[in-house]
């Protein structure tokens, strides 16, 4: 099996690649080749007798499709699994809490001038459901190692949220419960090529006028709650496999 772990910044991956002497973290991927493509680096590795490519898009919808669509059509990933970070906009989330996407919209995405709702495309959908095996997983895994994850929709728009009235406004439109800036391009590209997908993010803020502060402050350790939640999944998913 050819599995890609994606992440939009390079502290999203960076936990899954390095220690803090720089070194390979060989306990995970025993790294063998990077690949220049697009703009962006990949990294071909290996994990108990499978293929792992490892990329970060880059922030925003279009890098993450790009990347997304890279790791299917070039390397021939067969599922995409996405650790990072994102805001908070149940207000049940805390700073570290772990969100697994049951489905993900585009919050920016409006042609309501023609009578659709906020977030639809026609032929298309507002929200993409993520793949209910990998959910099922993830949830094995929260009670195995008691941990609390939390399922909900995640809201994508090429915009960092930092202000109350957008929070509310995409709480109330999507009953969304955080929100980020690439998780629903990578659904949209893996439903088209039907790929099963997950999404996890840990949350880093708040999405309100503190976001920016909260969030330099809390990436590391967020992406590494991520991160290290993404790894279980891993070796549950080969077990499975």
């Amino acid at each position: 099996m050819k599995i890609a772990i994606m992440g939009a910044m390079i502290e999203e991956i960076d936990p899954f690649l390095v220690t803090d002497g720089d070194e390979p973290l060989l306990q995970f991927f025993k790294k063998h080749n990077e690949c220049q493509y697009g703009g962006n680096l990949y990294h071909e590795a290996t994990f108990k007798g499978h293929d792992i490519i490892l990329a970060y898009s880059k922030i925003g919808k279009v890098n993450a499709a790009l990347s997304a669509s890279t790791l299917i059509e070039k390397f021939g990933a067969e599922m995409v699994l996405f650790s990072g970070v994102a805001g908070a906009v149940n207000s049940e989330l805390k700073i570290g809490d772990l969100v697994a996407a049951t489905q993900l919209c585009q919050h920016d995405l409006d042609i309501t001038a023609f009578g659709h709702p906020y977030g639809y495309v026609p032929e298309g959908a507002v929200y993409v459901d993520a793949s209910a095996k990998l959910l099922a997983i993830a949830t094995e895994v929260a009670e195995e190692k008691n941990i609390n994850l939390k399922h909900g929709i995640i809201a994508t728009g090429d915009q960092f949220i930092a202000d109350h009235e957008k929070k509310d406004w995409i709480k109330s439109t999507f009953k969304a419960d955080a929100l980020e800036m690439e998780g629903a391009a990578v659904a949209v590209v893996c439903d088209a090529c039907n790929v099963p997908f997950f999404i996890m993010r840990s949350i880093s803020d708040a999405a309100d006028s503190d976001a920016a502060f909260d969030f330099d402050e809390f990436l590391k350790h967020s992406a590494q709650r991520s991160s290290r939640f993404i790894i279980s999944m891993l070796d549950k998913i080969l077990v499975k496999a």
